[in-house]
């Protein structure tokens, strides 16, 4: 195996102080793992913005590449369950907190985490779909399999201009059901309904101080938090499913049981890091059966290289970044 110096985006903490920037490293400077990943692409996600910045404490020991998500071919692997050559990909699972990251031409990490690449779908496909993506699907998976049918009614997708508000306004549409798109930024209407969402509605259009409100959603899949998801609590179906996979606004949540207790509502929670891995397979699985590279076609992506990271963080952090952001770090494409 070759061991020559390759690029990565590596964050420190030490006594310099925290920073962030392009490092050249060796194959024994990466974390252990039995799997080595060549990195053709990664994704920026909230995260990764306050990892690269300091704004967040994401990282749990220095220093390491940044990057949460991370898309490739097998390079080497210690593990029956791959070969030389596959198409994997790796979201979360400690990348970026506990070990080096996708900012980089090399990942190295356990198999138990690494999952196959789905036909159907490219390394940049999986990228744009990367951990909001993964959000959306697992946000999916647990609705079906607590019962969530279309007819039940419309799926309120609350902050659909959002990375998972997106992929879930396209995912969600693809599946089947009729979407709703909540979102407070009006100009991007045209898109939303691009994506697959057949109404528009403000926060304001839900916003609910009752305890049970009248009924005018299905479910839903919620980004913000807050009063919101306690407005879309009090109008949903009966057995209808409210997924809770954000916290934009706030993190509190203040409602009474009378949603859950009358009208059985499920409020469903969404933690897509600590996924084990069958549930990672089948959340991947079923982003593949709905959504492919012209399926994505609408969204917008923009396409960066490493050396552009610091730019994009501080972009997102001060609510200036739109869309996916994906990071292309090989020449190559899987």
């Amino acid at each position: 195996m070759d061991m020559s110096a390759f690029k990565t985006f590596r964050i420190r903490n030490d006594e310099q102080g925290y920073r962030a920037g392009i490092e050249q490293l060796r194959l024994d400077d990466l974390t252990e793992g039995d799997v080595l990943i060549k990195v053709h692409y990664s994704s920026v996600n909230y995260k990764d913005a306050l990892a690269g910045t300091g704004k967040g404490k994401i990282l749990r020991q220095f220093p390491l590449n940044g990057g949460i998500d991370c898309a490739g071919v097998v390079m080497q692997s210690d593990s029956a369950q791959f070969k030389t050559g596959d198409a994997v990909l790796v979201t979360g699972s400690g990348l970026s907190e506990t070990i080096d990251g996708g900012y980089s031409q090399y990942v190295r990490i356990g198999h138990q985490h690494v999952i196959s690449i789905p036909d159907g779908l490219t390394c940049r496909d999986a990228m744009i779909l990367g951990t909001a993506g993964f959000t959306a699907g697992l946000a999916l998976l647990r609705m079906l399999d607590n019962r969530q049918k279309p007819e039940m009614g419309a799926i309120a997708i609350n902050g659909a201009t959002g990375g998972v508000g997106m992929l879930a306004t396209v995912l969600f549409s693809k599946a089947g059901f009729e979407v709703h798109a909540i979102s407070g930024k009006p100009e991007h209407s045209d898109l939303l309904k691009s994506l697959g969402a057949t109404q528009i509605l403000t926060r304001e259009d839900i916003l609910s101080d009752k305890s049970m409100d009248r009924i005018r959603f299905g479910g839903a899949v919620d980004c913000v938090g807050g009063i919101m998801l306690a407005s879309l609590l009090v109008q949903t179906t009966p057995y209808g499913n409210v997924a809770s996979c954000g916290l934009v606004a706030s993190a509190e949540l203040n409602t009474t049981v009378m949603p859950f207790i009358i009208r059985g509502v499920s409020l469903l929670g969404i933690a897509s890091a600590g996924t084990e891995r069958d549930i990672r397979e089948k959340v991947w699985r079923l982003l593949a059966e709905y959504l492919n590279s012209d399926s994505l076609n609408n969204l917008p992506v923009k396409e960066i290289t490493l050396t552009q990271l610091p730019k994009i963080f501080e972009q997102m952090l001060s609510g200036q970044s739109f869309g996916r952001c994906i990071v292309k770090i090989d020449a190559e494409a899987c």
